[in-house]
């Protein structure tokens, strides 16, 4: 049985990749998508693991002739989701995850429309706020530029299959919410 692309969205500080960790932990056939970059190879990142590292002019070949599910530039560098390892990995009975920003999620609603969308968000713009506060990651006003930008982001939910909240001190819970859609979609096809 072919897997399922399942496209997780949500705003910086959210905790999408500690809810996605015990995600992974507890459910079988999953897993990342490996996006493409032009950006250079870091000191110990893997071709294929980290990134499909590729020059500008081979990512704008991979544009022109369809390879990508959807793309974005980001700080001059170009990243984008290509098809060909999404097919082989769903064929292969694999759920591919894929942990994006909502422009990169509609265009993979045009290109594969059949995808689960899930938005996963905060249960305040002030939670978000403390999150990213705690994190002592961001100078104030890049934290305010976050929570703008989350406030863009909270008035696309209406469009995915799936709201989540994740809520203060709740990852096994927001995880196991996430776990048992997925599992539904594939009850569902089989």
């Amino acid at each position: 049985m072919a897997g399922n692309l399942i496209v997780l969205v949500g705003p910086s500080g959210v905790g999408k990749g500690t809810v996605l960790k015990k995600v992974f932990q507890d459910l079988d056939n999953l897993v990342f998508s490996v996006s493409v970059t032009t950006r250079p190879i870091r000191q110990g990142e893997v071709e294929g693991v980290n990134y499909f590292f590729r020059t500008r002019e081979q990512f704008q070949q991979m544009i022109e002739q369809n390879e990508l599910l959807e793309w974005a530039e980001f700080v001059g560098n170009c990243y984008g989701t290509p098809k060909n390892y999404v097919q082989a990995q769903t064929q292969a009975g694999n759920d591919v995850v894929l942990e994006i920003e909502v422009e990169g999620a509609k265009q993979i609603k045009k290109a594969a429309p059949d995808s689960l969308f899930i938005f996963l968000s905060p249960p305040s713009l002030d939670a978000l706020y403390k999150r990213l506060k705690e994190r002592s990651t961001e100078s104030e006003e890049k934290i305010k530029e976050r929570l703008e930008k989350s406030k863009q982001e909270l008035q696309e939910i209406a469009w995915f299959d799936h709201h989540i909240i994740n809520e203060e001190g709740k990852v096994e819970e927001t995880a196991e919410s996430i776990i048992q859609i997925i599992k539904q979609r594939r009850s569902a096809k089989a």
